[in-house]
Parts: structure tokens; sequence; C-alpha cells
């Protein structure tokens, strides 16, 4: 079943409660998410965008997740 927005926004939410994140995309397939949190401070991107996948809890698991495809942009706040 496709993951709407709010969906996704509230996966993240619950692991970066703090965070500016905006999350876009209306097929519910492919979708698009900006994560801006503090904790990302002092990672790399691949660690930043590891932990935002950990946050999705197994939605995007290969060809039985509810999300293909998610375009990330992470980074900490200015």
């Amino acid at each position: 079943m496709p993951m709407q927005a709010n969906e996704i926004e509230d996966l993240l939410r619950a692991s970066f409660p703090n965070a500016d994140i905006k999350v876009e995309g209306n097929d519910g397939v492919h979708m698009a998410a900006m994560v801006v949190d503090e904790s990302f401070r002092g990672k790399n991107r691949v660690q930043q965008q590891r932990a935002v996948y950990a946050a999705l809890k197994g939605k995007m698991d290969g060809s039985n997740g509810d999300l293909h495809a998610l375009g990330l942009t992470t980074k900490a706040p200015d």
C-alpha cells in the first residue's frame, strides 16, 4: 500500500521530534523529504541518511516496502 506524505512525516517525527521536516510527493510511491536536525551535526551524509532510513522502520525494504523511492536532503541547522 503506498504511503502518504503525512505518514512519512509521522515516522520521521517520532525519531526526530525537533527537526524541520518537509515531505513532498503526491503519488504515494515516489516521494521527497528534507530533514534538518541537530543530531546530524558532525555526521557525514551517509550517516545522516542511514538515520532517516532507520526511522522509516522498514517501509523502504525492497519490493515488499510501502515506499519505492524517497529523495532525501539531510543536514544540520545552519
